[in-house]
């Protein structure tokens, strides 16, 4: 399955308790904290327009948090769309490690319900409050007396929530610093989407809109990268070149739009029979290219059989109606045995593909060995 590449930032365990600073409430002149909000804000806004990176913008905002509001413990919480769940992207204080791989459901505990609703919340009395999840507690084993939790929206989007432990005093939260939290919590709702677009164009740049695998231009930086890690090391990798056989009769038959779809559906199938090291690509029309990391040529030989068996014995499109069936021809090629160079190798794989198509087609093919005996009728009989 294709590498997912990470998130610019992950700071759950890396991140550590600033130095301590006396807190400024009550205890200066108004003007002071005046002066020193308006300077929080000249650095953030210097953060988000001299550079895109969201870890700096964060730590800026973490930073500002710690200084000015003082917390026991505080987090920022990012919201998984697809599963929608929010998981701790940044966590400061003593309970920060526990909290890596906790999860809270859209709506359960405060958090959660702050990013459904999308409204700031101040509690308090957490015993008070039955909308307070106790099981975060029980995993980190502290004790949550207050929370004030702010949603991080970009427009009419939740992409997080920042939330503050137990720094309500017994005078409440002060409102003035509920405007300073919501006022950073607007900022890391820019630097996070500032972040998404970024990886979006990233995203568009390297890979395919049909299919979503990497597209060929990202192949011949993979291949390199590959090619510098396999001398370093002394490993094998294999390339496994597939053409679709009579791909134009499907479009000729249903239209485009159809083919296009076949071509996506196809290239799920492949992603979801690699591993999690291995990479896909769709390399142009009805072809794709799949890079098998520390493979040699013998595994590759074995997976290219079993693909081929997939995409033979598949019926595609089937909750459409359209039942379609195709054959493919598959080319093999690896490092170091056929070739140590890129160019080399892209061109054995795909010479091995072409003699498949040159004369039967439906079976797989290796450079240096030619068409393997009865690939189709050995494969449907296994």
């Amino acid at each position: 399955m294709e590498n997912h590449e990470g998130r610019a930032y992950r700071g759950v365990e890396e991140v550590k308790q600033f130095p301590a600073v006396e807190r400024r409430r009550n205890a200066g002149k108004a003007s002071d904290r005046e002066k020193g909000e308006v300077a929080v804000f000249q650095e953030l806004g210097k953060a988000l327009t001299s550079s895109l990176q969201l870890d700096q913008v964060l730590r800026t905002i973490m930073e500002k948090i710690d200084e000015f509001l003082r917390p026991d413990n505080w987090s920022l919480l990012l919201l998984d769309e697809e599963k929608q769940e929010l998981y701790f992207e940044l966590a400061v204080g003593k309970a920060s490690q526990a909290l890596r791989d906790v999860r809270i459901k859209m709506g359960q505990g405060i958090a959660g319900w702050v990013a459904q609703h999308g409204e700031t919340v101040v509690v308090p009395d957490t015993s008070k409050d039955t909308r307070f999840f106790s099981k975060v507690d029980e995993k980190t084993k502290t004790e949550t007396q207050s929370i004030v939790a702010v949603p991080v929206r970009f427009r009419d989007t939740c992409l997080g929530v920042i939330e503050l432990i137990n720094c309500v005093g017994p005078g409440g939260f002060d409102p003035r610093d509920l405007k300073l939290l919501e006022a950073l919590s607007d900022f890391a709702a820019i630097a996070l989407e500032n972040a998404r677009h970024v990886k979006k164009i990233h995203d568009l740049t390297i890979r395919d809109d049909c299919t979503t695998l990497y597209n060929a231009r990202h192949m011949s930086f993979i291949l390199e990268t590959e090619i510098y890690r396999s001398q370093r090391y002394n490993y094998e990798f294999s390339l496994v070149f597939i053409d679709l056989d009579h791909f134009k009769l499907v479009n000729d038959t249903h239209g485009h739009l159809v083919g296009s779809r076949l071509l996506a559906e196809i290239g799920n199938a492949l992603k979801a029979h690699c591993r999690l090291i291995d990479f896909a690509f769709r390399y142009g029309g009805d072809e794709f290219v799949l890079l098998l990391p520390q493979t040699s040529k013998e595994n590759a030989l074995n997976v290219a059989r079993r693909l081929h068996k997939l995409i033979r014995e598949g019926v595609w499109l089937e909750q459409e109606g359209l039942n379609i069936r195709l054959t493919p021809s598959l080319g093999v090629a690896s490092y170091p045995v056929d070739s140590r160079t890129k160019e080399g190798l892209l061109h054995l794989a795909d010479e091995a593909m072409y003699l498949v198509k040159n004369t039967n087609r439906d079976s797989v093919a290796a450079a240096n060995m030619g068409i393997l005996p009865n690939t189709a009728t050995a494969e449907s009989a296994g």
